[in-house]
């Protein structure tokens, strides 16, 4: 009866079934969101710039 009442490592145990979870969420998201990220150009600096400038003006 002394196993069954051993609760050692159930914590280090469920932090690696949380990491465990949150990485395979992220990996689908990754898939899923692949042909967004592909065909997005995140590397628009000036244009992000200049639409964010004339977006405070027109305020």
């Amino acid at each position: 009866m002394i196993i069954v009442f051993d609760e050692c490592g159930q914590g280090a145990a469920e932090y690696i079934l949380l990491f465990g979870g949150v990485i395979v969420i992220a990996i689908a998201t990754l898939i899923i969101y692949t042909e967004y990220i592909k065909t997005t150009n995140p590397l628009n600096v000036t244009t992000d710039l200049n639409n964010v400038r004339e977006s405070v003006k027109s305020r």
